[in-house]
């Protein structure tokens, strides 16, 4: 009988220890599940959150990485695929979306990065911009695929050529996990501490 309750005691102090990682998170009615396919390659929920901004939720964001990253370092270094989802919690327009995207860039990335990569952030202004406004619950994907580059998905459609470098993809990650992140407690969800 003791061996039994000990077997069920530490069964149930595994499964409260175990990662948030491991399990679907569900936030502000959105759903993100615990692991995704990019470039066939099986990536893990890292963490997500929400973005508040002056005590309005805009948007709930995840990221998933091909192993945990509990650091800014360790999300951007890791090799492979990466993603992160967005999913509005509001309407917004496509040139605010943009607007803050290019400002969260240019914040968390050394003026040299941003100068090399203001291109492809007006060529992601372009393809955004061509959605107009989005919606309430609009999901915007941002994959980045080892040798191809960055894609971008609106609610699952592909949108535009893909931006390549990994370079670019870790300076759009430094929006959310840079040094000025546009939200340290979205940074703080985003790597799995919240």
């Amino acid at each position: 009988m003791k061996k039994h309750f000990a077997t069920w005691a530490f069964a149930g102090l595994s499964a409260l220890a175990s990662p948030a990682t491991w399990a679907a998170v569900e936030l502000e009615g959105v759903r993100f599940e615990d692991t995704i396919q990019v470039a066939d390659q099986p990536l893990q929920l890292n963490g997500a959150g929400v973005r508040v901004k002056w005590v309005v939720d805009v948007y709930a964001a995840s990221l998933y990485l091909p192993h945990k990253g509990a650091t800014a370092e360790e999300a951007l270094d890791q090799p492979g695929a990466k993603s992160v989802h967005t999913v509005l919690l509001r309407d917004v327009t496509a040139k605010d979306f943009v607007g803050a995207l290019s400002k969260g860039f240019k914040a968390n990335n050394p003026p040299e990065v941003y100068e090399r990569f203001q291109h492809r952030l007006q060529e992601l202004s372009h393809l955004m911009e061509e959605t107009g406004s989005a919606r309430k619950g609009t999901l915007v994907r941002i994959d980045y695929l080892p040798q191809t580059g960055t894609r971008i998905y609106v609610d699952g459609k592909r949108q535009g050529a893909d931006l390549p470098d990994e370079a670019f993809f870790k300076g759009l990650l430094r929006i959310w996990l840079g040094p000025k992140p546009v939200d340290a407690d979205l940074k703080a969800a985003l790597l799995g501490r919240k």
